[in-house]
C-alpha cells in the first residue's frame, strides 16, 4: 500500500512554508513516528514525522515553497528495511535512485546533514566534519553551516581534481580593496521575509508613537545580589531581570487595560488575561515567544519559561501555538548594549516594551548628586487606543515597581 503525505496545517494563519530538508534519502526507508521531513514557517521550524513505515518518494526538492496541503511525499508500506550491508531498500524503490537522488541528504560518513546545510557547505568548501550540529541527534542544520561561515575559520575541503572539459572563462565582480567579493547575496528566509511584512504592517496600520523613561536599577540588583544563589538552589533557575519587568507589566497593563487591549474593525477588544511575548533572537530571526497567564506565574516560573523558550528557540524547536496569542511583548535590546530605540508593534497588539542596557549614570536624590544604575524604558504604542497619558502612566507604574519591588508582592 502507498501512503500519501501532504504538508500539514501548522495554524490558521500560516498557508504555505518552506520543504527546508529531507531527514531520509529519496528511495530510504522510514520508521513511522520518525521524523520525514522539516517544513520551515514563517513562525518556526517543524519537523514532520512519517504516518507509517516503509520507502520513500520525495515529490517535492528541498528547499521548496509549498502551500498546506501539498502532496510532498509517498511512503510504500509494503517495502522492507534495507539491509545493513547497504543494499537498495526493497520495494518499488530502485538503487540507482536512491543513490542520485538520495546523494544530497545521505550523511557524510556518520554525519547527519540537512540538505540545504550541505549545499551551503559545498558553495563555501566548508568540510563538514568540523561543524558541530545543533538540530535533532546531532544533526547539522543551515544555521550550523552559517554560524561556521561567519567566524570565517571554517576549513577547507580538499578539493578533487576534475576530468570535465575546462568551461569558458566568465566575468566575475572586481573584488574588493581587500581581496575580497565586492557583494554576496542570500536568499531570505520565510522567517526573516515574514518578520520584514510584519514590521512593514505595523508601521503602515497603527498610529504608532514611542515614550521614554528612565528606571533606577539598584533594588532589583541588590535583590538579585543578595538571593541569586539561594534562588537558584531552590528553584533550579537563575533569577534575571525579565521576571521582575514581567511582573511589572502585568500590575501596568491591570491599571491600564488598553494596553492590553487590541482594535478589531470599529471595537476595541479587552483581554482579561495577561499573555506576554518575549522577544528571543535567534541565528534565524527575532521570535516570540508567549508566557501565557503571566499574572499567575511565580518569579521562578516566569524565570522557567524563558530560559525554555530561548533554549529551544535557538535550536528552532519552537512549536507555533508557543508564538500565538500573545497581547502584550517585551524586548531586551540591552543584552546587545542598546542604550535607547524605539521599537516596533508585534500586530496585532497595541503596545510593547523595550529594555536596554544598565548604565551607570549621575542622578539626583535627595539633593544630593549620586551615582545609580540607570536603565532607559521605551513604550511604543498605537495611539489610535492608547492615550498619551495611559502610555505616560503605564511607563510610571512599571518604574514604580522596579524601584521598590515590594509593590509588587503588595499589589500596590
Amino acid at each position: 500500500m502507498v501512503v500519501d503525505v501532504e504538508v500539514p496545517s501548522v495554524g490558521e494563519s500560516v498557508n504555505e512554508g518552506v520543504l527546508a530538508a529531507w531527514s531520509v534519502a529519496n528511495g530510504g526507508y522510514v520508521a513511522k513516528g520518525d521524523t520525514l521531513f522539516e517544513l520551515e514557517t514563517d513562525k518556526a521550524m517543524q519537523e514532520v514525522p512519517a504516518p507509517e513505515s516503509g520507502v520513500v518518494e520525495h515529490l517535492v526538492e528541498a528547499g521548496t515553497t509549498i502551500a498546506i496541503g501539498t502532496l510532498a511525499a509517498r511512503i510504500d508500506t509494503s517495502a522492507k528495511p534495507a539491509k545493513a550491508n547497504g543494499a537498495a531498500a526493497a520495494g518499488k524503490a530502485p538503487a540507482k535512485a536512491k543513490a542520485a537522488k538520495g546523494a544530497e541528504d545521505a550523511p557524510a560518513g556518520k554525519i547527519s546533514v540537512s540538505s540545504v546545510a550541505r549545499k551551503i557547505a559545498e558553495e563555501n568548501s566548508i568540510d563538514l566534519g568540523t561543524v558541530k550540529g545543533t538540530g535533532a541527534h546531532g544533526r547539522i542544520m543551515r544555521e550550523d553551516v552559517e554560524a561556521k561561515l561567519k567566524k570565517g575559520d571554517a576549513p577547507k575541503a580538499k578539493s578533487k581534481p576534475s576530468s570535465a572539459p575546462a568551461k569558458p572563462a566568465e566575468a566575475k565582480p572586481a573584488a574588493a580593496a581587500d581581496g575580497g567579493p565586492e557583494f554576496t547575496r542570500e536568499r531570505m528566509s520565510t522567517l526573516r521575509k515574514r518578520i520584514a511584512e510584519r514590521l512593514v504592517q505595523a508601521q503602515h496600520t497603527a498610529a504608532m508613537l514611542t515614550t521614554f523613561n528612565d528606571v533606577d536599577m539598584t533594588a532589583v540588583m541588590e535583590l538579585r545580589r543578595q538571593y541569586k544563589e539561594s534562588f537558584k538552589e531552590k528553584h533550579g533557575v537563575g533569577l534575571g531581570f525579565m521576571s521582575f519587568f514581567t511582573k511589572a507589566a502585568v500590575e501596568a497593563l491591570k491599571e491600564f487595560p488598553r494596553v492590553n487591549a487590541v482594535i478589531d474593525g470599529d471595537e476595541i477588544v479587552y483581554h482579561h488575561r495577561y499573555h506576554v511575548g518575549v522577544a528571543v533572537s535567534t541565528e534565524r530571526g527575532l521570535v516570540v515567544p508567549i508566557v501565557r497567564d503571566a499574572n499567575g506565574l511565580s518569579f521562578s516560573g516566569i524565570e522557567a519559561r524563558i530560559v525554555d523558550f530561548a533554549a529551544r528557540a535557538r535550536e528552532g524547536k519552537i512549536e507555533l501555538g508557543e508564538m500565538q496569542g500573545g497581547t502584550f511583548t517585551i524586548t531586551n535590546g540591552g543584552v546587545f548594549g542598546s542604550m535607547l530605540s524605539t521599537p516596533i508593534l508585534n500586530p496585532p497588539q497595541s503596545a510593547i516594551l523595550g529594555m536596554h542596557r544598565i548604565e551607570e549614570r549621575p542622578v539626583a536624590r535627595d539633593g544630593q548628586v549620586v551615582i545609580r544604575p540607570m536603565m532607559y524604558l521605551a513604550l511604543s504604542y498605537d495611539h489610535r487606543i492608547v492615550d498619551g497619558k495611559e502610555a505616560v502612566g503605564f511607563l510610571v507604574k512599571i518604574k514604580e515597581c522596579i524601584e521598590n519591588p515590594a509593590r509588587m508582592l503588595l499589589g500596590v
